[in-house]
Order: C-alpha cells, then sequence, then structure tokens
C-alpha cells in the first residue's frame, strides 16, 4: 500500500485479494444524465490522470459513459488494460440468469469486452445470495476481473462468504466523514476486502463545515481534497462525483500533502453514523 505523498498519484493502486488492481482514487457519475455532459466528465478525469470510472446500470448512462472511455483511450493513446471500469447490476436483476443477463447488457452499453469490477448494488433480501452465485460464475470463466458488493452491512457480507466460494474483493458503501463506518472497515480489513466510498463529500453538505474548514486552510487546501484524503489515509478507496473539469482536477490532488494524526482524529470524531442515502437494512426494495 502505497501512502507516502511524494510517490502516490492518481495512477496509484491497491491490490485486491485476488491480485488484480484498483486505483485508489476514481470518477463517480451517479445522477449525471446519459449525454455530453458525462462523456466529457469522462474524459477530463482521463486528461487530468483518472484511470478508474464508476458507473451502474441503473445510472442510465452507461452509454455515455463508454463513449467517454472510448474518446478519451483515443485522444490520449491508451489502451483497455490502463484502465479500471465499474458497473453494478440492479435490484430488478438480481437472481442467477438475470444477473448474468444484465452483465451482458450493461457490457453492450458500455461497448467493452470485460469490466474490471461489477458489484451487486443493494443487498436486497432473498436476492443477493443467488446474485452472488451469479457473479462468481462470471468471474471463474474470466469474464470480469473482480466482483463485489455495495451497501452491504457486516451481516450481509457474512451471508455471502458463508454460502459462496469467493470472497468480495470490493464493497462499496456511502461513507463520509459522519458516516465513518468503522466497524464495517474493520470487519472488510480482517477479511481482505476492499472498502470504497461513495458520496464521500456527503453530496455537498461538508464543504462549510467549521473542523474540516480549519484543517483545509492549515493545509492550503480545499474542504473536499481534506476528505479524500482522510479516505486515502485509512486505506479506502473513493470515487467523487463531479462533471466539472476544474472541480475534476481538485478532487485528484490529494498525493501532495498528508493529514496528521490529530487532524485524522478530529475528522474521526465527527461521526453521527448520518446517511444521505438509504439505510441498507431499513429499504423498500
Amino acid at each position: 500500500m502505497t501512502t507516502t505523498t511524494n510517490r502516490a498519484n492518481l495512477q496509484s493502486t491497491i491490490t485486491l485479494h485476488n491480485d488484480v488492481k484498483m486505483p485508489w482514487l476514481g470518477l463517480g457519475v451517479f445522477k449525471v444524465e446519459d449525454g455530453p455532459e458525462v462523456v466529457q466528465a469522462v474524459k477530463s478525469a482521463m486528461q487530468v490522470g483518472y484511470r478508474s470510472i464508476d458507473t451502474a446500470a441503473i445510472y442510465g448512462n452507461e452509454s455515455s459513459v463508454g463513449q467517454g472511455i472510448r474518446e478519451g483511450m483515443e485522444e490520449l493513446g491508451l489502451t483497455r488494460d490502463q484502465l479500471f471500469v465499474t458497473s453494478k447490476v440492479w435490484n430488478a436483476d438480481l437472481g442467477y440468469e438475470a444477473t448474468i443477463a444484465a452483465y451482458e447488457a450493461s457490457l453492450a452499453k458500455l461497448g467493452l469486452d470485460y469490466l474490471d469490477l461489477y458489484l451487486i448494488h443493494w443487498p436486497v433480501q432473498g436476492k443477493y445470495v443467488e446474485a452472488w452465485r451469479a457473479l462468481e460464475t462470471l468471474y471463474k470463466e474470466g469474464r470480469v476481473k473482480a466482483i463485489g458488493v455495495s451497501n452491504f452491512q457486516i451481516h450481509h457480507l457474512e451471508d455471502v462468504i458463508r454460502t459462496g466460494s469467493i470472497k468480495p474483493m470490493v464493497n462499496q458503501v456511502e461513507l463520509h466523514p459522519l458516516l465513518a463506518q468503522t466497524d464495517v472497515h474493520d470487519f472488510c480489513k480482517e477479511h481482505g476486502i476492499q472498502l470504497e466510498a461513495w458520496s464521500p463529500l456527503m453530496q455537498g453538505q461538508l464543504l462549510e463545515n467549521p473542523v474540516l474548514s480549519e484543517i483545509a486552510a492549515k493545509h492550503g487546501k480545499s474542504i473536499a481534497q481534506v476528505i479524500l484524503r482522510w479516505d486515502f489515509q485509512r486505506g479506502i478507496v473513493t470515487i467523487p462525483k463531479s462533471t466539472k473539469a476544474h472541480r475534476i482536477l481538485e478532487n485528484g490532488s490529494i498525493f501532495d500533502f498528508a493529514l496528521t494524526k490529530q487532524d485524522m482524529n478530529a475528522i474521526n470524531g465527527m461521526n453521527q453514523n448520518a446517511r444521505v442515502g438509504p439505510d441498507p437494512d431499513n429499504f423498500d426494495f
């Protein structure tokens, strides 16, 4: 794991438990409508050095994400193996055959031959274990580089570990200073599952927080950069969403400073177990 400020950069990776390398920082495209905006966001991210793009079937923008990837690769002279592309199977498709069909559909929309990471989007009770079996099949057949889950609590992870033959490589959850997910993080570390944060900036709700503001001023950085650096120093992969080129660049500029132990403790102390997204245990799927 590279955490030294002088060596890490946007291409720095963590090695998952199956030896696949995943970038620490990626671009999220949640709620970005299919069309020119998401095409340009993907290209802007690739131009400043991002190599990880995260989408999902339910976002409805896989076609434009794929277009952005293809155009970005051509303009920058990149090959497919230099990128890390993630998508997710939606709740309506959680079943063995349906999940495999959903993977095919996502590939077709993205215009790709494979995904680097495929996730179960939500732990729908009574369905996610069967969906996991489908992901294991895709993985064993070499059709996807890594498989994982999203929004899984500890008991969901325990189900999959107990009933499956392959441990998830990644668990992507809502995670930010007001929802530190310490218990889930500890469980994932214990089992070799990489934790990944969605909504790391709490959808903008933390951008005037006084604790973060003081730390940011001390380092000459933005609050967003401080939060993303906090993730990095905790060993958490993160995928901030933005469509603005200057913001995408700013979010990627977290490798030239380090938070002190005091800074980390101050941010850790902000946790309130507060969510902006649904609670995976109390959600009408």
